[in-house]
C-alpha cells in the first residue's frame, strides 16, 4: 500500500515545494475577481455581515436573545459558507484548470492548493466579521476559544482532502456540478447553520445527529458559545477527515495521470 501511494506523496511534496507559485496565483485570483470594484475583497466581509444580518432577523426566535443569537448564526455561517464554497468549487476545479493541466508538467496538487489558499483568502475576511459581530454580541474572550482556533486548524487541515476527493469527482462525473451543486443549497436547511436543536424529534433529530456538517459546525461553535470542549464532536470530524485523506490520497495515486485525458 505504501509502495502504491507513493506517486501520491511525491505529487504532494513536489507541490509543497512548489508553494509561492500556487499561493501567487491564489492571490492574483482574488485580485482579478474583484479588480473593477470600489471595495474590492472587502466585499466578502460585507457579504458575510449581510447574510448574518438577515438570518438574525429574519430567524431569530422571541424567546431568544438577538446577542446570542448572532453569536449562533454568526460561528454558523463561517464555517458553513467556506464548506459549501470548497465543495461547490472543487467538482469543477479541473476542469477550470484544464488549460495549464494539458499545457504544464506541474503537480496536480498544486491546483488543490491554489484553490485552498483561495477559499483561506475568502474565509479571512469572514473571520474578521465574525470577530466583529461576536464583540458586538457581547461574547467575552475565553481560553475555550483556543478550541475553537484547534476547530478552524482543523477544518483548514483537511481542505485540501476534500477539494481533491470532489474534483476527481467531477472529472469522471460532469454531472457532479449539478447534483452537489444542488445539494449544497439544500443542504444548507438540513444543518445547524439558523436553526437551533433542542431535542426535537423527527427530521431534526436526524439532520442533526446524522448530519457530519453539525460536527464541524460544534467544533468551532461551542467553545465560544458555552465554553465547553465538544469531544464528541471534535472525535467525529477527525474520524472523517482522516477518512477524506485516505480516500485522496488513493485517487491520486491511481488517477493524477489520467486526469489529462478526462477534460
Amino acid at each position: 500500500m505504501i509502495t502504491f501511494l507513493t506517486g501520491a506523496f511525491d505529487d504532494i511534496s513536489e507541490a509543497v515545494r512548489l508553494h509561492r507559485l500556487w499561493i501567487a496565483l491564489a492571490r492574483e485570483d482574488i485580485g482579478d475577481q474583484h479588480r473593477r470594484t470600489t471595495l474590492g475583497p472587502l466585499w466578502l466581509l460585507v457579504n458575510y455581515v449581510a447574510f448574518v444580518g438577515t438570518f438574525v432577523f429574519v430567524f431569530q426566535r422571541s424567546d431568544s436573545g438577538t446577542a446570542g443569537y448572532a453569536a449562533y448564526v454568526a460561528t454558523g455561517l463561517l464555517v458553513w459558507f467556506y464548506l459549501m464554497e470548497v465543495i461547490s468549487l472543487s467538482v469543477s476545479l479541473f476542469e477550470r484548470e484544464e488549460s495549464f493541466i494539458q499545457g504544464t508538467t506541474l503537480p496536480l496538487f498544486v491546483y488543490v492548493m491554489r484553490l485552498t489558499v483561495q477559499s483561506v483568502i475568502r474565509a479571512a475576511y469572514a473571520i474578521a466579521g465574525c470577530v466583529v459581530i461576536l464583540a458586538l454580541s457581547g461574547a467575552v474572550v475565553a481560553a475555550p476559544w483556543l478550541w475553537s482556533l484547534a476547530g478552524l486548524f482543523l477544518i483548514l487541515l483537511v481542505t485540501p482532502a476534500i477539494i481533491t476527493v470532489f474534483a476527481f469527482a467531477g472529472a469522471f462525473f460532469p454531472d457532479s456540478q449539478f447534483i452537489v451543486g444542488n445539494l449544497m443549497r439544500v443542504g444548507m436547511f438540513f444543518t445547524p447553520v439558523f436553526w437551533i436543536y433542542n431535542g426535537q424529534d423527527g427530521i431534526q433529530r436526524f439532520a442533526y445527529y446524522w448530519n457530519p456538517f453539525t460536527y464541524f459546525l460544534e467544533i468551532v461553535r461551542v467553545p465560544i458559545l458555552t465554553g465547553e470542549l465538544p469531544m464528541h464532536a471534535f472525535a467525529i470530524t477527525c474520524t472523517v477527515s482522516l477518512a477524506v485523506w485516505a480516500i485522496a490520497l488513493l485517487l491520486l495515486a491511481r488517477y493524477r495521470k489520467q486526469v489529462v485525458f478526462l477534460i
